[in-house]
């Protein structure tokens, strides 16, 4: 319990920073992209578009990438997109690196051998001799709670469960840290949503020019609502589908993890019959 608690003050600081310094440079690129890129060429388009307008001459308008993502809910989605992005990176590593040491034999039991109660001190020295790091990983946390119960109860329907136990825990402790994500998730798209309600506000401001014969502006405003809902679901598309690749991930882990202390360690555990 104390080595869990340790990990957890030292990873959470840590990971908070990483996301808020993650945040300040999705930030910071995106809106130099917009301003460098994006919004100079779709001003040169729609200025372009606007002359040829204005001459009488007939033509097909393209639909430009530029003039698609110029809008401020466009730039919000890409910022949001990016920063879930990093945490995901963040977390799929973490779960990757976890996961490379289901190959290791971090247990050494030869294939016939036991593991008696009076055993189980050889083999927790063996867990506590991995770096803090490693030891804070779910396989070995659940390799040395089995041995713990195993050698204070001398029941191997207990070390079961104590297994299940850590396996479960962990499950509920990946899948809460995604909240932020499933946050993000949900508001890409209620950022386009925001678009498009002002694209249609600026478009009703503007039906009087409509009546008149000028429709441009109300065109115009109509594009950004439907620029920004299409740029929004787009995206909204994307994060939750590295978003459930990301749960797959860290769902093996733990099944897996299950799966090893049951084929590596339960199999072995055997009571002396008195």
């Amino acid at each position: 319990m104390t080595n869990d608690s340790a990990s957890l003050k030292s990873q959470l600081p840590f990971e908070l920073v990483y996301q808020i310094v993650a945040l300040i440079v999705a930030v910071i690129l995106v809106h130099l992209v917009y301003i460098t890129v994006i919004r100079p060429n779709a001003e040169a388009i729609q200025t372009a578009q606007a002359e040829r307008v204005a001459q009488g001459e007939e033509y097909v308008q393209d639909r430009s990438l530029y003039v698609v993502l110029k809008d401020f809910e466009q730039e919000a989605c890409f910022i949001l997109m990016f920063w879930a992005m990093a945490i995901m990176g963040y977390k799929g590593r973490a779960a990757l690196r976890e996961r490379a040491l289901l190959t290791a034999d971090i247990v050494p039991v030869s294939e016939g051998m036991s593991i008696l109660p009076e055993d189980t001190r050889e083999y927790t020295r063996a867990i506590q001799a991995l770096p803090d790091e490693v030891q804070n990983y779910l396989l070995p946390r659940a390799l040395m709670s089995a041995l713990q119960r195993f050698a204070s109860t001398r029941n191997v329907q207990d070390v079961s469960e104590a297994i299940k136990s850590v396996c479960d825990s962990e499950s509920d402790r990946l899948d809460s840290e995604l909240a932020m994500v499933r946050y993000i998730a949900w508001a890409i798209p209620s950022i386009g949503f925001i678009g498009t309600v002002r694209g249609i506000g600026e478009a009703l401001g503007q039906a009087y020019k409509a009546v008149e014969g000028d429709i441009a502006g109300v065109t115009a405003s109509l594009g950004v609502a439907f620029n920004s809902t299409f740029t929004a679901l787009v995206i909204s598309i994307v994060l939750m589908f590295l978003m459930h690749q990301l749960q797959l991930i860290q769902e093996r882990l733990v099944l897996d993890t299950q799966t090893y202390c049951d084929q590596r360690l339960l199999r072995h555990l055997q009571v002396r019959s008195e």
